[in-house]
């Protein structure tokens, strides 16, 4: 059986073909995951990955001598228990530590904590009284609302136009709505359809207060929180738990790649061959059902594929138009890539020390966010779509060296900056060849005026605007989800509607990667429901 990490087993490819019963293109986690559970349910399966290691946007890198950090993703959460039970990641590897402080964000003359056992209450007496009475009525309106969406998460959404079988999903699902009270059905509407600025602003009146549970309406989003739609992209980020505690966020000892290298052990224990530096070029048809793909290190033959990687790379560069229906392509050309995301990493000779600093020095381990009220939120959204990026730029801050020393020398940090609003194309013909490098200074330059010195700590960076993470990650757009997260791209209609239970228009051809429900981040939940549904459509006897 093939295998190698550096394409040792290719010597002879190009004179032979090679079967398989599937393969996937992308080695990223969720290609992984739909890799794993089609082998554990005994198909023959190969991945084939264009880079050199596995991981997609999950990676960890050194990006200085002695300092590694994740690349792209770097923080978790949203990773389903039930893969990482099924697969077994602990037993490979895998070790997930809370954060001591979930999240501290600054403002100008104070703070504002958030995390477990009263933590968040508390704090959000010291700034409202009022607020700190109607946070448990929010909250509770949450847990419900994201309660219901997680029993979503691990099936195939109902196709629209399908057959009996998607006439049942669509009945279970209205089932599942049925049951909820009025008050969580009416919940549901909101987070579905207004702006996250007016949910907060409904609840809670003190400004910090809002921008703390408003800025995960933002994350990978290039809207204002007063966009409608933008709750959802909130509960999105809420769905998640991490070493066993819900709506909390870890770090992987080692990083994000961590996850995946652990996914790839499982995957080989299984018997799958992963193939790095192979680069799918085609995808080829035999009486309207795929049959090859042709990569520079030789053809495979397949009945079935699965794609993890962007709908719009699928379908614009691996198929040829004339096999697509023409709607559908048309529809594919009009799906929407933008998440307004700038990456940074930067190696640090020393900790950061902010002016408004809490008395807990574990507020160190939490995520640090840079977004004092809502309003700057919007500001953020409104400049960058003027100049391109945003005069007070979003950052979240990470410093996972306080959690694993494997990242850095001793005494020494990494930090990860996620950061928005960030524009993919810049105007009057502007490149981010010639701007990267200034917008990573006004993001120092943002974290300075609340943690002086911190440009001074600095040692070396890795930045990555939007077009360099499509260039690196081939993200569409610089898109960190695969697709935008709006209505129109949600669960039946991820990608397009019609085409959202991981079926494409061609037999045998799937898609298993974020731009498939339930979205985006490092949740596996794709590339186990995709390979429950390969497995459902070939009548697969065994079932995982």
């Amino acid at each position: 059986m093939m295998s190698n990490k550096n394409g040792e087993a290719f010597n002879n490819m190009s004179t032979q073909k090679n079967a398989f019963d599937a393969v996937i293109i992308g080695g990223g986690h969720n290609g992984l995951v739909c890799a794993y559970y089609l082998a554990k349910a005994g198909l023959s399966t190969c991945v084939l990955e264009r880079s050199s290691d596995v991981g997609g946007a999950a990676i960890t890198e050194e990006f200085y001598p002695g300092f590694r950090n994740s690349v792209a993703s770097y923080t978790v959460s949203l990773l389903q228990p039930k893969v990482i039970a099924d697969m077994q990641l602990e037993r490979h590897g895998l070790k997930i530590v809370l954060r001591k402080i979930d999240n501290f964000l600054p403002t100008e003359n104070d703070y504002l904590l958030t995390g477990h056992n009263g933590l968040t209450q508390q704090e959000i007496a010291r700034h409202s009284k009022r607020d700190a009475k109607a946070y448990p009525q929010y909250q509770t309106a949450l847990e419900n609302v994201v309660d219901c969406l997680r029993s979503f998460l691990l099936i195939s959404p109902p196709n629209a136009g399908g057959g009996i079988a998607d006439l049942i999903a669509v009945i279970k699902a209205g089932r599942t709505a049925s049951k909820l009270s009025l008050e969580t059905q009416q919940n549901l509407l909101d987070f579905f359809t207004r702006s996250a600025g007016e949910i907060l602003d409904h609840y809670f009146e003190n400004e910090t207060v809002k921008a703390l549970f408003g800025f995960d309406a933002v994350v990978g989003h290039f809207a204002s929180p007063y966009e409608p739609g933008s709750a959802y992209v909130l509960l999105h980020h809420v769905f998640g738990e991490a070493a066993g505690v819900r709506e909390a966020w870890g770090h992987a000892i080692g990083g994000m790649g961590a996850i995946t290298q652990a996914m790839r052990k499982a995957c080989e224990e299984q018997g799958v061959s992963v193939l790095t530096d192979c680069t799918v070029e085609r995808i080829k048809l035999t009486n309207g059902r795929v049959s090859e793909l042709v990569t520079p290190q030789g053809v495979f033959q397949t009945k079935r594929i699965a794609s993890s990687v962007h709908p719009q790379i699928l379908y614009q560069q691996l198929i040829d138009r004339e096999d697509l229906p023409d709607a559908f392509a048309n529809r594919i050309e009009r799906y929407q890539s933008h998440s307004g995301t700038f990456r940074m990493n930067v190696a640090l000779d020393c900790l950061p020390s902010f002016t408004q600093e809490p008395d807990n020095p574990d507020y160190l381990t939490s995520g640090i966010i840079i977004a004092p009220s809502l309003q700057y939120m919007h500001n953020a959204w409104s400049s960058a779509t003027q100049g391109g990026w945003s005069k007070q730029p979003i950052v979240e801050m990470l410093i996972p060296s306080t959690l694993d020393s494997t990242l850095a020398p001793a005494g020494k940090h990494v930090a990860s900056l996620f950061c928005q609003q960030f524009s993919y194309t810049l105007p009057d013909g502007r490149s981010w060849e010639e701007e990267r490098e200034q917008a990573a200074d006004h993001i120092v330059e943002t974290v300075e005026k609340y943690a002086p010195g911190f440009s001074k700590s600095i040692i070396a960076r890795q930045v990555l605007s939007p077009f360099d993470l499509e260039q690196k990650f081939a993200l569409i757009g610089g898109d960190i989800f695969h697709g935008r997260m709006s209505l129109d791209q949600l669960f039946s209609a991820r990608p397009i509607l019609g085409y959202g239970a991981y079926r494409s228009p061609i037999k045998g051809l799937y898609m298993c990667g974020s731009g498939t429900h339930p979205g985006g981040g490092v949740t596996g939940a794709p590339g186990h429901n995709a390979a429950h549904q390969i497995l459902k459509d070939n009548r697969w006897p065994k079932r995982f």
